[in-house]
């Protein structure tokens, strides 16, 4: 560790800390309501959003007690796995007072330890590492308390050392930030990009183009029907499967699927695939399309997913896909998926969507077309995305440095 540098535990550092309140939101314009900061408040990149504010009512009592005050250190206690033990420092936007939510804990700390310091640290990978071995609980919540964060252990030097350190690094993680959310921007618009092409191609459509139901282009031997009910325990090198949570990339390939006694398939010889069939979720995340590959013939699908087969005298099956996805027939199955739990929809209500559709000569220009320009739009998204991970590696490895005591004045981004 550099000179001058010490390893302290968490509850050496600590003037005092305090859990907040349990309290039931009001609506804004009570006189009385006080704006109240919830769990979720602290984001994962452990700042504050001032915008998840609610309003609860208070007494005089409360809020001498638990008002924030500016530079006030707080650690989200308990949330989900990925939330929880964040932490951000208290920023007032103006006057007003502002309690805190029981699953926070506020910290104040000592003379001569920024919070800001503190807050950086518990970014750091070095810190977030130990604060992984500190959480416990279920699934969906889970704590970290302070009885766990008493011996943890932070890097600190001298408060003018902590103070350069948090200068530098707030200029460079605002630099950071703003190259992110320029590098999301276009991601997002490159997405859009072939969103919006796709979109107006079904509908202006143009001179020839018809329009019939989901059943009228299906081929003869496709039924339109639902998979299994019940496909059972997994069979070892059984016959497989695919589930709606295996429609996640454009083709659905056979490693990984469940495999299932054929013997439960014999009632299902209707969603029987042959291998290129457009595999369409009904229950759960309707509308969700993916195309079977050519290795999965004699596979089989469950309850949640409807296999389609367009006739090919009428429509390509490339040109079927894309008119699947489209926002002209998306809007359309999402109009009729019902359910609270389990959304769905009906297959009768499935084969009267309706479907707009050129030549077949002219289809085989849109799918070209339609293909190439995904193709660019994917290659964007590539470089997008890499830029996106590349910042969140430099913000690591600058952490890395500033408590290592490493992070010098010069320009680091």
């Amino acid at each position: 560790m550099k000179q001058g540098w010490e390893m302290k535990k968490f509850e050496e550092l600590i003037q005092e800390n305090q859990i907040g309140l349990i309290k039931s939101s009001k609506e804004q314009g009570n006189d009385k309501a006080v704006r109240y900061l919830k769990m979720d408040s602290i984001t994962s990149d452990n700042n504050l959003v001032h915008n998840k504010y609610v309003y609860v009512d208070a007494t005089s009592d409360e809020l001498e007690k638990f008002t924030l005050n500016d530079g006030d250190f707080l650690f989200n206690t308990r949330n989900s796995y990925e939330l929880v033990g964040k932490t951000c420092v208290f920023s007032p936007i103006d006057d007003e007072p502002t309690l805190f939510n029981n699953n926070i804990m506020r910290v104040v700390f000592k003379k001569g330890v920024s919070s800001k310091f503190i807050n950086y640290a518990f970014s750091s990978e070095q810190v977030k590492k130990r604060l992984q071995k500190l959480k416990s609980g279920t699934t969906s919540v889970v704590g970290i308390y302070y009885n766990g964060l008493r011996n943890l252990e932070i890097p600190l030097p001298p408060l003018p050392e902590q103070q350069r350190i948090v200068s530098i690094l707030d200029e460079v993680f605002a630099a950071i930030t703003k190259a992110k959310a320029n590098a999301e921007q276009n991601l997002k618009n490159a997405r859009e990009l072939f969103e919006s092409y796709l979109q107006s191609v079904f509908e202006k459509k143009g001179d020839g183009w018809q329009e019939k139901t989901l059943e009228e282009l299906a081929d003869e031997n496709c039924t339109l029907s639902y998979g299994i009910v019940q496909p059972g325990e997994e069979f070892e090198n059984g016959l497989p499967v695919i589930r709606p949570t295996d429609l996640i990339t454009r083709f659905v390939k056979i490693q990984g699927l469940k495999r299932i006694d054929p013997k439960l398939a014999d009632g299902y010889q209707r969603t029987k695939l042959v291998g290129d069939e457009l595999l369409l979720c009904v229950r759960g995340t309707t509308g969700v399309v993916s195309i079977a590959t050519p290795e999965l013939k004699n596979a089989n699908v469950t309850r949640g997913i409807v296999p389609i087969r367009f006739n090919k005298k009428i429509v390509n099956q490339e040109f079927g896909y894309y008119l699947l996805i489209s926002s002209y027939v998306q809007k359309q199955i999402q109009a009729k998926t019902y359910g609270a739990a389990l959304m769905q929809i009906n297959i009768g209500d499935l084969r009267k969507i309706k479907c707009p559709f050129p030549s077949l000569k002219e289809q085989q220009t849109i799918v070209r077309q339609l293909d190439a320009l995904r193709a660019e739009t994917q290659k964007l998204e590539v470089i997008y995305q890499k830029k996106i991970e590349d910042l969140e590696e430099l913000k690591k490895s600058i952490l890395q440095k500033a408590f290592s005591g490493e992070l010098r004045t010069e320009k680091v981004l």
